[in-house]
């Protein structure tokens, strides 16, 4: 009979935050695969857990994992943890995780804090749709093309920094996605010394110059205005004259009417607007 997978939440900074459940998850478990074994056992003896714990990371993931599975398939209830917040978020977790459904093995989440989603509500920015983007990549040319594409982007967007290279990458963002663009920087959640920075990408830049950060950070970034895109759109339309605008239309088919209802809809005026324009332009 196969055993079980559990993904506990461990507190992102703070002890208070975890669970009754999840202390009785790792109590019961079998075994506890941990991202890091020293750091997990301070956690473990403050709640007087004594399961046995092994190691689980980036650079084992693939021989443990087949390991973990086959202990699984063997009936053992493992709980995987990482070093701070839910596994499988920006960590090897998701890899255990995949690898256990596909082996048929039940897997159940313990929730707990994550530090992605308690950046994006303390940011104030808008929260309905986001996009969580983990830490920007490291190689110069995937670097750009995330952020080419965190340009275009439209939901608000989560991402995480260590502190030493926090001032580079806002600085990144701003020479790309420009000095007005809203964010939040947050450090140290959950903490004694928790901080909250809200401003634009310029007003970020210039703080963090005069002040260094200490402590993890997530950064919290607006996303693209459908407003302004709208705009800039209907300022190109403008740019065109009114018969030029028209004829693109009716060279495709559209009669004068149609024509006339898209030409309005391209720039932001009514109908009645453009019919009248272009009865001046005729007399």
């Amino acid at each position: 009979m196969s055993g079980i997978l559990y993904l506990c939440g461990t507190p992102i900074g703070n002890l208070e935050d975890m669970t009754f459940r999840a202390v009785r998850t790792l109590k019961e478990a079998d075994l506890i695969a941990a991202e890091d074994t020293r750091n997990s056992i301070k956690l473990l003896n403050h709640f007087e857990i004594h399961t046995p714990m092994t190691s689980y990371h980036e650079y084992n993931k693939i021989e443990k994992g087949r390991e973990l599975v086959e202990k699984m398939r063997q009936g053992m209830k493992i709980a995987l943890i990482t070093d701070a917040g839910m596994p499988g978020i920006s960590d090897p977790g998701e890899e255990l995780t995949a690898m256990a459904l596909e082996a048929g093995i039940p897997v159940t989440a313990v929730p707990g804090p994550a530090a992605c989603v308690t950046g994006l509500v303390l940011s104030g920015l808008p929260s309905r749709r986001f996009a969580f983007e983990a830490f920007l990549p490291q190689d110069k040319k995937e670097r750009r093309e995330i952020l080419r594409e965190l340009k275009e982007e439209f939901r608000t967007t989560v991402l995480y920094e260590a502190p030493h290279r926090l001032l580079r990458t806002l600085e990144e963002l701003r020479e790309v996605l420009g000095e007005s663009r809203r964010a939040a920087v947050c450090r140290e959640l959950t903490k004694k010394h928790e901080t909250l920075f809200r401003g634009t990408l310029g007003e970020a830049c210039a703080h963090y110059r005069q002040e260094a950060p200490r402590g993890e950070c997530v950064l919290v970034l607006e996303g693209r205005s459908r407003l302004e895109v709208r705009q800039a759109e209907q300022e190109n339309w403008k740019a065109m004259s009114l018969e030029a605008h028209m004829a693109l239309y009716m060279e495709k088919g559209m009669d004068r009417k149609e024509a006339m209802k898209q030409v309005a809809k391209d720039r932001g005026c009514s109908k009645r607007d453009v019919y009248q324009q272009l009865l001046e332009q005729e007399e």
